[in-house]
């Protein structure tokens, strides 16, 4: 193997990728919300959601295995359905990893607020993220090997917590907390998909490790497989995680707003909680260390193909993207300062369905139009899975609140304009295009 291929992401490093892109803060905060909808049923939400989300991962699976470059969902859809829902894909998933990330930094520093008092100001707040998004810039821009150790470093660190947490919860278990128990005596219409709605975003992220192909060894082969393998690991930490939480705090768990410190807290008292918020920063970190990879591979993908400012192509001599990373931590600054990013962020939901629809879509329109291509992956039972996924995705969409499917769909509008700013220069010949699968 040559030193290029040494730098870039082997196949356990993707895994590493996706589930450090996955697992953040959510699955810290996220079990006593399902629990206040449903009871101990949210077991079975989770489940549910499992195959939900893993019904469209493997859609992302099977279009990764033709494409080397990067971009993902935005190369899917361009390939599938033309170059304009390429490119708002593109733009909606730039803006999306965008926003995530300032919210993300400014968790971090509200998180680590509340563990010192002193740095809790607004103020410090907004310095502390900006330091987070810098500081990961430049690992980013130093090159992929340095991205790749300090990303390993992170997602391992930050399992340990989770994965003790399962080892020793499991002992204190309470079978008793496992009874059908609705938290207003009776069952609630709707509470079962409210609380599946809820869920399933915790598993949003498989989709982020195909944006950044080029960095990695073989990813025609290694992303269909890395993608799997992240899902049926998630999936089961997630159930693992519910099932100790509920077996341990019981209904106690409705009312906890950090259930896991909560739970650990009770075995191991405030020693076990401090672990957890350990557990909590690092994941964090985490978070972020994954959007400031995945933020400029997307946005240079659109500049090669001329569908953004050129200069947002530009390279250091190690090949990363120092452009579009330094513009993508700008505008995340920007977001994270200008206080509305709580707001912003409700556009993030349904804009995920802007790349989850149109890749489901995708691996149906590539199965007649590169009948004859080689697929390292290729779904199983026909295309009964891509179906349920377009469908999965639509009614998703539906459950979305007026808010966000105007803010969601806003963006969409937005881009339009640029788009035929491409075509003007196109048309000029001002631009070419990179054709390259």
């Amino acid at each position: 193997m040559d030193n290029g291929q040494k730098s870039k992401f082997g196949f356990w490093s993707i895994v590493l990728l996706g589930i450090n892109s996955i697992i953040g803060t959510g699955i810290f905060l996220l079990p006593n919300k399902a629990y206040a909808l449903v009871g101990s049923a949210s077991i079975g939400v989770i489940i549910l959601d499992a195959v939900l989300a893993g019904s469209i991962a493997l859609c992302f699976a099977e279009a990764a295995g033709f494409f080397t470059r990067n971009g993902g969902p935005y190369l899917y859809a361009k390939y599938s359905l033309g170059n304009f829902l390429g490119f708002e894909v593109g733009v909606l998933k730039w803006a999306v990893v965008i926003i995530a990330w300032a919210t993300m930094a400014v968790g971090f520093a509200t998180a680590l607020g509340a563990a010192v008092p002193a740095l809790a100001s607004e103020y410090m707040r907004e310095i502390i993220a900006t330091i987070v998004i810098v500081v990961f810039t430049i690992v980013n821009i130093a090159g992929v090997q340095a991205t790749k150790m300090l990303n390993n470093l992170i997602t391992i660190s930050k399992l340990i917590p989770l994965l003790v947490f399962i080892a020793i919860g499991i002992f204190f278990i309470n079978g008793g907390h496992f009874v059908p128990v609705f938290p207003h005596g009776v069952y609630q219409a709707g509470s079962f998909s409210h609380a599946a709605v809820l869920m399933f975003f915790a598993y949003t992220g498989f989709e982020a490790i195909a944006i950044a192909a080029e960095d990695m060894e073989n990813p025609k082969k290694n992303l269909p497989r890395a993608i799997i393998t992240v899902m049926i690991i998630v999936s089961l930490m997630y159930i693992l995680i519910l099932g100790v939480c509920i077996g341990i705090l019981g209904t106690d768990l409705a009312g906890e707003k950090a259930p896991i410190q909560a739970a650990f807290g009770y075995i191991l008292g405030p020693a076990g909680a401090l672990f957890v918020l350990a557990g909590t920063l690092l994941s964090m970190g985490g978070i972020n260390m994954a959007e400031s990879i995945l933020g400029p591979r997307v946005c240079t993908a659109l500049a090669e193909d001329g569908m953004l400012p050129g200069f947002l192509a530009k390279r250091t001599a190690w090949n990363t993207p120092y452009m579009a990373s330094i513009v993508t931590a700008l505008l995340s600054i920007a977001v994270a300062w200008s206080g509305s990013f709580t707001f912003l962020a409700a556009i993030s939901a349904v804009s995920r369905f802007t790349q989850y629809l149109p890749t489901c879509i995708a691996v149906i329109i590539f199965r007649r139009k590169w009948a004859d291509k080689h697929r390292p992956y290729k779904i199983p039972f026909g295309l009964t899975i891509p179906i349920i996924a377009v469908f999965i995705s639509l009614w998703m969409l539906a459950q979305a609140r007026q808010e966000q499917l105007i803010w969601g769909f806003g963006g969409f509008i937005i881009a339009i304009p640029f788009y035929f700013l491409y075509l003007y220069k196109k048309k000029n010949g001002k631009i070419k295009t990179n054709n390259e699968l």
